[in-house]
């Protein structure tokens, strides 16, 4: 099945955390131009080499990563690597979501909008995506969080579009093993109400 994107979660608290079943050296011999690799308040050093060893396309910063570690570690991976800054959406309104977003740094390439909780993420809950219709996104962004057959309508509601949308826990038989079958169809539907999307 084709895809745009692979996720590696390298969080050691999720019933998906990919070192469980896999090694660094295994996910470095896949061969595909998107493998994301999901962190969550990770020391700069070790993101730096799992980067390294999995040979990453993409890192995705989960966690409360401010602008300061941010830069520092643009500076330190390889410069063809893509950062995409999680920005978790709550109860906030959307002048402090604006906020946020106005604080992370240059160095970033993609923002991901999620639906926030403690367990940073896999709520299989969609937020209120009318807040991304107030606020401006400065970058192309990956859309996630209780994202399904039955509300991918409503991102007709969305006035700025995704880059990507973000699949998850609504595709699983179990926390870590997807459905193909039901992504299959859901690419289709997808392709239906937004045939320029990438999924």
């Amino acid at each position: 099945m084709n895809t745009d994107f692979l996720g590696f979660i390298f969080y050691e608290k999720s019933p998906r955390y990919v070192l469980n079943h896999l090694t660094l050296e295994d996910i470095s011999k896949v061969e595909h131009h998107g493998k994301v690799g999901v962190f969550v308040n990770e020391s700069l050093d070790k993101i730096i080499e799992i980067s390294q060893k999995a040979n990453l396309n993409f890192i995705q910063l989960h966690g409360d990563e401010d602008e300061n570690f941010i830069i520092e570690l643009r500076k330190k991976i390889h410069p063809e690597i893509r950062i995409i800054k999680v920005i978790r959406i709550g109860t906030e309104k959307s002048e402090q979501i604006q906020k946020t977003i106005n604080q992370q740094p240059t160095t970033i390439n993609y923002l991901l909008f999620d639906t926030d909780s403690t367990a940073f993420g896999g709520t299989g809950k969609q937020f209120d995506w009318n807040l991304l219709n107030e606020i401006k996104i400065p970058l192309p962004y990956f859309l996630s969080g209780g994202i399904s057959e039955e509300n991918i309508e409503n991102m007709n509601i969305l006035n700025q579009k995704p880059f990507a949308i973000d699949i998850n826990s609504k595709f699983e038989t179990e926390p870590g093993v997807k459905n193909l079958k039901q992504i299959e169809g859901f690419k289709e539907l997808y392709k239906v109400k937004n045939p320029k999307g990438i999924l």
